[in-house]
């Protein structure tokens, strides 16, 4: 059973048209005791199935342990959303739980924004950052609606 409706797809297929660059999901899910895991992966490939420019690997939590750490994963499911193809680039973005709801739209628009290499970022938000001396660790905490 899909989760994504038919006029979602339609409409993100148009979307997706503007893709430039390949963009990869990764995944990481478990199959026992994991809230939201299989919706979570069923999701991400019934995105990356609207484009040839968006692939999807999918790792469990527990057996593929040394991959979840080289992505800093420690909490699923979680969703990496980077760079693919022969530039595969990683921009730190990751989503812990279910994008649904709202989260759904953020993952579309970072799906977007990777692909295009443009953040939106303003320049004076972009020098201000250049500047920072030390590591910044940003969260931001949703609920789903």
């Amino acid at each position: 059973m899909a989760l994504l409706r038919d006029e979602d797809r339609q409409h993100l297929m148009k979307e997706f048209e503007a893709l430039k660059n390949p963009v990869k999901l990764v995944v990481f899910t478990q199959d026992f005791e994991c809230q939201y895991c299989k919706e979570t992966r069923m999701i991400a490939e019934e995105v990356a199935d609207l484009s040839d420019k968006i692939s999807v690997e999918v790792y469990d939590f527990v057996q593929d342990k040394e991959i979840a750490e080289t992505y800093n994963i420690d909490k699923i499911p979680a969703t990496v959303i980077m760079r693919g193809g022969d530039d595969p680039r990683d921009f730190n973005i990751r989503y812990y739980g279910i994008p649904s709801g709202y989260e759904f739209s953020s993952v579309i628009e970072d799906i977007m924004m990777i692909s295009s290499g443009e953040s939106g970022l303003s320049a004076a938000t972009k020098d201000f950052l250049a500047n920072l001396s030390e590591p910044l660790h940003l969260q931001v905490y949703v609920t789903p609606t």
